[in-house]
């Protein structure tokens, strides 16, 4: 009898965008990289897209895709993200879905999930059904099919949930073993209860629910799951292979399924090379006759449960309590540090509460002017967030206005519907998971609950603000600086609030530093420019115009007038207002520009305090990448007169650094922090340029070894996998050009040689590509007598070797 093997994947991050901007800005925590999507993607997310099978020698012989074998979910907010920023990521994983089809008897390894991963039996029955059609409905738009299963966020699960699934055509879910209660033969009569994880994972169970509905049920192995997860099981690929086929048993007299479940970032992320560890470990179990890999759709078609199955409601995989985690202290953390706690949980939800309920009311009585049932349009409104486009939004009017709407009215539609989704997005389920009230990732649940607070109060003079800080201050955190709730609102959700004028603000600004056209984009809003002026009077800059701001979300927009002086440092005075009139922004045009030529600032200033009033702002109102942009571009005059300083310093005083190192002397601090900036400097300068030079590069690192300098490895080691990877594309668009594989295998041998590890993978990614396309009709010339051919195959080689390639010996 054949057995089965399943290797579930949970890939999720939570939604890190700025709720004003609809983007992720920069994260210093996830350095090298702009922020931790990014910084996981390079680590998990792409690597599994492309991993490496390696023979006994350590060489790289077969490049599989592990998503195209294991079961997996994505979070629909990250597969928005991936689309955007990293599509050759996200493509390979649509692909892999269609490859499983092939693999698994039509059946796709990709399951749905609920939308933002709210903890779902905590969701009242409307915001349940929102979460399952939303998710439903963007797993078709991407994967161009039905789902058959879907992930529930922490596996929480009660049968109301089970019921709406099973409603949405949902065939099955997988869940802990803690979850399962009892279990009996299918119309059987005796119950045998399984609780404390003794049911047996190996099988599909069915759950009966009380609309007379049913759903099939898959319990993961949950000591395996674990031993994955946090017990070192994926050190080797073999270690994991042999305790999934250990836990086949002789014994059992059915199709036995050996599944199990655990966060997808495990392999990569949290465990380096996990992903290398899951190929092997797949490509171990395929060599046994009589053990097939299979996804969740397949078993469940050839082998429907044979036994019922009742469920613990209210359970998790990851609270012992049930789902406690996500609305009290129940004791479960991610590892409190002494006297912390997490009392905060309680009152958060509980405000978040009050504010869903008021948001509620608010929705039904303004919507349903406007909407023929406004909850129906809030599940279509899936396809604007899928999309944002006109067509989008017009569909959705035409199936759910009442009366052809005009502009105001379609913007107050907009408002609402938007305010939902942020009173969704504030549930999910990662601001209650770890241990401190002001994490990021609380604070990010809070500042969606500020985003539908600013556009209600568009909408509505209820100050629904200070009745949630009200509950929300009673939230106290660990941290002094933090407080409370409230404290962690005012530091961290109303400065990332942005309206129309902050949007003008920026642009306003950003324009010193950078060209904007006629027509352009700042994140989710629209910039159509209708008079910009520019005046410079030495090192000072006065710029003056006007510009129509428009929301590509809600389409509400304003129309703009503003004025900036920058003084040629960090030092900018701006103002920036709804436009008078033509009357009034001539008035303070022709005022601006006559006081600027005289060239008196201090006039100037005042005039724009005289116009703008307290619309006034700096460049501490820059969006977060743009301050880091401009604040870079300031600087970097002055950084190139410090770095040819201590050039000069160096050069002069090397030769007495060396003396000392010959007579085994430390270096005086100042010498050594000397050495350290420079070489430093001159080696990001060097690595990062378009033909590095080697000699230099050689010269630079002997220094470092010699003065015992600290490489900067984290930003050196970014800095040239961007020049590989830039060489690696040059290759890739012209494989037969010996030109530049020469180039890539000098950039290559160089960062093999480094005192710190260089992730090759893209440029792995390309050498494999190109062994099996174009390798081999080149190498079919030069055996017979081609010498360009025979001397880009000897290249090749070479490079291959530098990579860790298995090459054919002919």
């Amino acid at each position: 009898m054949t057995k089965y093997i399943c290797i579930h994947g949970h890939f999720y991050q939570p939604p890190r965008e700025n709720p004003w901007l609809e983007d992720i800005e920069l994260q210093d925590s996830a350095y090298p990289y702009h922020d931790w999507n990014e910084r996981i993607t390079a680590e998990c997310y792409a690597p599994n897209t492309a991993s490496r099978i390696l023979d006994g020698f350590g060489n790289i012989i077969k490049i599989p895709n592990n998503y195209a074998k294991i079961s997996f979910n994505f979070g629909p907010t990250l597969l928005a993200w991936l689309e955007q920023k990293t599509p050759a990521v996200y493509e390979s994983i649509l692909l892999a879905d269609r490859i499983s089809q092939q693999q698994f008897s039509g059946h796709g390894s990709a399951l749905a999930q609920c939308y933002n991963h709210l903890i779902m039996p905590l969701a009242n029955t409307r915001d349940k059904y929102t979460q399952v059609v939303w998710g439903i409905r963007d797993f078709e738009n991407r994967f161009q099919r039905q789902p058959e299963g879907m992930w529930l966020p922490e596996t929480a699960v009660d049968l109301e949930t089970l019921d709406i699934l099973a409603a949405a055509g949902i065939k099955f879910t997988i869940l802990a073993p803690r979850q399962a209660k009892r279990v009996r033969l299918l119309n059987g009569e005796e119950w045998e209860e399984v609780s404390g994880e003794r049911i047996d994972p190996t099988r599909a169970y069915l759950q009966r629910l009380p609309s007379g509905r049913e759903i099939a049920l898959f319990f993961y192995d949950g000591p395996i799951s674990r031993a994955v997860a946090f017990e070192g099981l994926l050190a080797k690929g073999e270690y994991l292979a042999e305790r999934l086929l250990s836990a086949l048993s002789p014994e059992r007299d059915w199709p036995q399924l050996i599944h199990i479940a655990t966060d997808g970032e495990t392999f990569g992320h949290h465990h380096r090379h996990g992903e290398m560890a899951l190929s092997y470990a797949l490509e171990y179990i395929e060599a046994f006759d009589n053990v097939r890999l299979i996804n969740y759709g397949e078993y469940l078609e050839k082998y429907p449960p044979a036994m019922e199955v009742e469920i613990f409601e209210n359970s998790s995989w990851s609270c012992i309590h049930g789902v406690e985690r996500w609305k009290r202290d129940c004791g479960c953390n991610s590892g409190l540090k002494p006297g912390w706690h997490q009392g905060w949980r309680q009152p958060l939800r509980e405000a978040l509460d009050w504010l869903r309920d008021h948001l509620i009311n608010l929705f039904e009585e303004k919507a349903s002017v406007l909407l023929k049932d406004p909850w129906a349009a809030r599940n279509d409104y899936l396809e604007v967030i899928f999309s944002r486009s006109p067509e989008s939004v017009q569909s959705l009017l035409e199936h759910h206005a009442l009366k052809v709407l005009d502009q105001s009215e379609i913007t107050e539609v907009l408002r609402l519907l938007e305010i939902q989704r942020c009173a969704q997005l504030m549930y999910t389920s990662c601001g209650w998971f770890f241990d401190e009230l002001s994490g990021i990732e609380t604070v990010q649940v809070i500042q969606y609950a500020g985003r539908a607070i600013q556009l209600a109060q568009e909408l509505s003079a209820d100050d629904l603000e200070e009745g949630f800080l009200t509950r929300l201050e009673l939230a106290k955190g660990n941290i002094a600086e933090h407080a409370d709730g409230r404290c962690i609102y005012q530091k961290f959700v109303k400065p990332a609030a942005v309206g129309l004028l902050d949007v003008g603000a920026h642009y306003a600004i950003s324009s010193l530093f950078e060209d904007y056209g006629e027509q352009d984009r700042i994140f989710y809003y629209d910039i159509h420019r209708r008079d910009y002026r520019r005046a410079e009077a030495g090192k000072a800059t006065l710029v003056i115009g006007r510009i129509e701001v428009s929301s590509r979300i809600t389409l509400h927009s304003g129309d703009i007038s503003f004025a900036v002086l920058h003084f040629g440092d960090h030092n900018i005075c701006g103002g920036v207002r709804f436009f008078q009139g033509q009357k009034a922004y001539s008035l303070m045009t022709r005022e601006m520009t006559k006081t600027f030529a005289g060239a008196d600032f201090p006039e100037t200033i005042r005039r724009i305090d005289r116009h703008f009033g307290a619309s006034t702002y700096s460049l501490r109102h820059l969006f977060r990448d743009e301050q880091r942009k401009v604040l870079q571009q300031i600087v970097a005059s002055s950084l190139r007169e410090i770095q040819g300083t201590y050039q000069q310093v160096y050069k002069y005083h090397v030769p007495l650094m060396r003396f000392f190192t010959e007579l085994r002397a430390p270096l005086p601090k100042g010498y050594l922090a000397t050495a350290e900036l420079v070489i430093n400097w001159n080696l990001r300068q060097a690595l990062e340029a378009e033909a590095p030079d080697m000699e230099v590069i050689g010269s630079l690192l002997n220094d470092a070894r010699v003065f015992d300098v600290q490489i900067d490895a984290a930003t050196l080691e970014y800095v040239l996998r961007q020049t590989v990877q830039r060489l690696a594309a040059a290759f890739r668009h012209h494989p037969a050009e010996l030109d530049y594989l020469t180039r890539l295998e000098a950039i290559v041998e160089l960062a093999i040689c480094l005192p710190f590890e260089v992730n090759l993978w893209t440029v792995q990614n390309t050498y494999y590509e190109i062994l099996h396309t174009i390798f081999p009709t080149v190498l079919w010339r030069a055996t017979r007598g081609e010498e360009a051919d025979h001397i880009w195959v000897d290249h090749f080689k070479s490079l291959g070797k530098k990579l860790g390639m298995a090459i054919p010996s002919s």
